[in-house]
């Protein structure tokens, strides 16, 4: 396989790119930002799974590989850490019980939740447990991919805002940006919502809407929560000893007073629902903006000659190991994964 430019470090690019370069394909890795991570993957809640009926077009076809790739990664790179510690949820638990309550995944009553959470001041009636559910530090597993990646011949560049594919004789040849022309017989688009702005006319009619979430970071006694908790005013949990991610629900563009103020309001409502939370404190908050494919991920060549690839897609914590997986296979091989099948950019196959 001729060399490869990745645009875009965050989880998807750098799984693109830990996954070539383990195949011994020269790749370089470009990134806008200063570091990995710096954009939506950095603001994820990183929740590994959740519930399946959510998950729109192809994605479902990813879903039985994902514990699997991660598993892998785990015995590959030391430094991906993740935990595994299932989720429950009791957000409209009736409808989702009714609707998409399936194979591994569980009703659970008061006595049952009270083991699980046993922090919980008052647990619902019922909530969903899925025990094979997970979650990572999202900046420290795509450092662990980068670092991974660049041990096995990838070139890295960060602060390198690409403006432009450069076409030769029809055909994409690599990328022009501010650090320069980057060389490549294929390039991959991971930079999220920034795809079709950078693919351009190579890329009409291809839309990725922007889904504003807000993360926020708390410290806490270590322990606190046990599990993924996904309730009706947020979701947390632990993604590291003494360190929690909880995110709100419906978020929209709000100002920087209104959005201290939800903050503020996220860290009084966890005091009131655990019991040991009395010194949780506020780190930090922010909006992030997630790519968001209407019909779910979009992945595949975007051109008839397969110079250019587009990877984008939600939920890109949980699929990334995978995709960067069947990715690397599709641009190496040249035989197209049937897992992606019905995530192909404007209807085009491999």
């Amino acid at each position: 396989m001729s060399a490869v430019v990745v645009v875009g470090a965050g989880i998807v690019g750098s799984s693109v790119a830990y996954h070539l370069a383990r195949q011994g394909v020269p790749v370089t890795l470009l990134d806008q930002g200063p570091s990995p991570a710096t954009g939506a993957t950095g603001d994820s809640f990183a929740w590994i799974g959740g519930y399946g009926g959510d998950w729109p077009g192809g994605a479902q076809d990813l879903r039985g590989s994902v514990l699997a790739d991660y598993r892998r990664l785990e015995t590959e790179l030391p430094d991906v850490a993740v935990r595994w510690t299932g989720s429950l949820t009791w957000a409209d638990v009736q409808a989702k019980h009714d609707c998409r309550l399936g194979p591994g995944r569980f009703l659970v009553g008061g006595s049952d939740i009270v083991v699980l959470e046993p922090n919980l001041r008052k647990p619902p009636e019922q909530a969903i447990y899925i025990p094979s559910d997970g979650g990572v530090d999202p900046t420290a597993m795509t450092c662990a991919l980068v670092d991974a990646a660049r041990a096995r011949g990838a070139k890295v560049i960060y602060d390198s805002v690409v403006t432009s594919l450069k076409m030769a004789g029809g055909c994409v040849k690599g990328v022009l940006s501010s650090t320069g022309f980057h060389a490549g017989e294929a390039v991959v688009l991971a930079n999220g919502t920034g795809v079709p702005e950078l693919g351009g006319p190579l890329l009409a009619g291809l839309s990725v809407a922007a889904s504003p979430a807000c993360l926020v970071r708390l410290t806490a006694p270590p322990g606190l929560i046990k599990t993924i908790v996904a309730g009706p005013e947020f979701e947390v949990r632990e993604v590291r000893d003494g360190d929690l991610f909880l995110t709100l629900p419906h978020i929209v563009d709000m100002s920087a007073t209104s959005l201290e103020q939800a903050a503020h309001d996220a860290l009084r409502r966890l005091k009131i629902r655990f019991r040991r939370s009395d010194s949780c404190r506020l780190l930090g908050y922010r909006i992030g903006r997630r790519p968001m494919p209407a019909q779910g991920p979009i992945i595949g060549y975007a051109t008839r000659d397969r110079s250019v690839y587009v990877a984008v897609m939600h939920s890109a914590i949980t699929l990334a190991p995978t995709v960067g997986r069947l990715v690397a296979d599709e641009l190496v091989t040249g035989r197209p994964a049937p897992e992606l099948r019905r995530c192909r950019p404007h209807g085009l196959s491999p």
